[in-house]
């Protein structure tokens, strides 16, 4: 299966995904034993399809925790995967109510106050392409901008694209970022904006998916979009280079491209048992090549 067919599935589902390697109907009580044996995920819209694959691989290779090893118990896997931004997956971390936190983004000295026994894993690297539709002639007469453009089309002091360069055409840009919960919005304000305030016309758009897809229906639109979600998308988005550098594998590997940022799960303890189990997968070979099939840049051994 295509990434993108996959993908597109996940968000249909992934309000509150349910991962589950067994398809036989329970009663009551079973469902009721299952939910409490469950690992309940949720946090950032970026990260979320990519530890959702890994959960559906992991349930459809294992079925049941014994399986994973045999000291644990025969019961029923079950993963749950919810999004709802960076800042709702560190809040329901700390909370309590989710095992697994996620987050595009660094987590900051006074959230990790509020978990000082939890334990943070990096699974990989993201960057923040300057995306916009195939179809915008800003491809081909200005591929390139400066950070200083960037900021200004954020801030909407920069309105129309005539007004980016006099060869294109007198429309106005349709700005799209991320809400105020995203990591996205975070990243992209201390990176690019550095406190700039975004135009008060800019579409605050609820999920990364989102954004992407605001991008794909929109010729004139321009936004953050995650380079997973351009990748996913291959042929839908078109990305500008920023200060001459493209956000290559390579350019952002190496730091060249400045707007990238962590893929990072998290917990408010230490994980013990089939938690433990399941985030030594994510960490592993295994969890790694689906972070790169997913667009991604897996974090190093």
């Amino acid at each position: 299966m295509k990434i993108g067919k996959y993908v597109t599935a996940v968000f249909l589902l992934l309000l509150f995904l349910f991962v589950s390697g067994c398809g036989q109907q329970a009663n009551t009580t079973d469902n009721a034993a299952a939910k409490d044996q469950s690992i309940k995920i949720g946090g950032s819209s970026t990260l979320a399809p990519t530890v959702a694959k890994c959960a559906d691989d992991f349930t459809e290779k294992y079925k049941t925790w014994n399986k994973v090893d045999a000291s644990l118990p025969e019961e029923q896997i079950v993963i749950f995967v919810s999004t709802g931004g960076s800042g709702f997956g560190v809040k329901a971390a700390t909370e309590g109510t989710v095992d697994i936190g996620l987050a595009a983004r660094d987590i900051k000295d006074t959230e990790k106050e509020k978990m000082p026994n939890g334990k943070i894993y990096k699974l990989g690297t993201d960057a923040l392409t300057i995306a916009v539709n195939p179809k915008n002639p800003v491809l081909q007469v200005k591929p390139d901008i400066t950070t200083e453009e960037v900021k200004k089309i954020f801030a909407g002091e920069i309105s129309t694209w005539k007004q980016l360069d006099e060869r294109l055409p007198e429309r106005p840009i349709v700005v799209a970022v991320r809400d105020l919960g995203g990591g996205a919005s975070q990243v992209f304000d201390e990176l690019v904006m550095k406190g700039t305030p975004i135009a008060k016309e800019a579409l605050q758009i609820p999920s990364m998916g989102a954004l992407a897809a605001k991008v794909m229906e929109n010729a004139d639109a321009i936004g953050y979009v995650s380079t997973g979600m351009v990748a996913q998308n291959e042929g839908k988005i078109s990305v500008l280079s920023v200060e001459g550098i493209a956000p290559t594998t390579e350019n952002i590997s190496s730091g060249k491209y400045k707007i990238a940022r962590p893929l990072l799960i998290f917990t408010k303890d230490e994980p013990k048992g089939q938690l433990k189990f399941f985030i030594d997968y994510l960490m592993s070979e295994k969890g790694r090549q689906v972070v790169e099939e997913m667009g991604f840049i897996p974090a190093a051994n």
